[in-house]
């Protein structure tokens, strides 16, 4: 759990957004108007296209990642990465087909080295690798394939040799930002639900945070927290102008 500098802010000037035209990406679209950073949408159509522009971004690019042309496309001439890509419940592996979960963004952080990339934000999930516990064991025998198929993309990250942050998220809602996260590091650590909208803000820090560098979270919302949370961590989470700083509890200053 080692921490690891990063490039200062002012050099992250151009950011892929993957996954963009998702609930998710469409937050970090948002959250991205209040920085100097430009902003490159990955969409899947020409038909989403103009949607990206009035959400925000300064470009776009049409693909898919489970081409690794396209990815490499996507990515040239970035500085950073923000991955939000995903996929609900489908048959797709049991018909045999890759899942962008994880063989497109294995093409993308391929890509990303390529292109010598700094910095990579992935938004996995809790219930992947040591976080399983923390997720109900029915969602775990629905998202199986997904949950395997982020792994591989989170070891593929790991050992990159890019500098990455990878946030796992607890159960996704669409309310808005609570401004209130807790923070958990080292597997089955906090469980429960946040908004799209704070994961959207931890991913955008996480491009300016030195302490945030090779490391895996867990994060949920503090209203949304199930159980007792344990492996909680402060990071002092930089922010570009103008976005309001998320507050990161750490109960009892242990995390215990």
């Amino acid at each position: 759990m080692g921490e690891t500098d990063t490039a200062p802010a002012e050099s992250i000037d151009r950011v892929l957004v993957a996954g963009a035209t998702g609930r998710t990406g469409r937050e970090i679209l948002r959250t991205l108007e209040s920085t100097e950073c430009e902003v490159v949408g990955l969409a899947r159509s020409l038909d989403d296209r103009g949607e990206l522009l009035a959400r925000g971004a300064d470009e776009t690019v049409v693909g898919d990642l489970l081409e690794p042309r396209d990815a490499a496309r996507a990515v040239r001439s970035c500085d950073a990465v923000l991955c939000a890509v995903g996929s609900g419940p489908t048959l797709a592996p049991l018909l045999g087909d890759p899942l962008v979960d994880g063989e497109g963004v294995r093409n993308l952080v391929t890509a990303a080295v390529a292109a010598d990339c700094e910095a990579f934000v992935f938004e996995s999930s809790i219930g992947v690798g040591d976080s399983a516990e923390s997720m109900p064991a029915g969602f775990r025998m629905l998202l199986g394939p997904i949950l395997r198929a982020k792994n591989d993309a989170e070891a593929a990250l790991r050992s990159s040799g890019l500098r990455y942050t990878i946030l796992r998220p607890g159960g996704l809602t669409d309310g808005p930002a609570t401004g209130d996260v807790l923070v958990g590091e080292g597997g089955a650590t906090v469980s429960g639900s946040i908004p799209r909208a704070d994961v959207a803000r931890l991913m955008v820090a996480a491009l300016f945070t030195p302490a945030a560098g090779n490391r895996t979270f867990e994060v949920v919302s503090r209203s949304g927290l199930r159980g007792t949370p344990r492996g909680l961590v402060e990071i002092d989470w930089q922010y570009p102008d103008d976005l309001e700083p998320v507050e990161i509890e750490v109960e009892d200053g242990t995390g215990e």
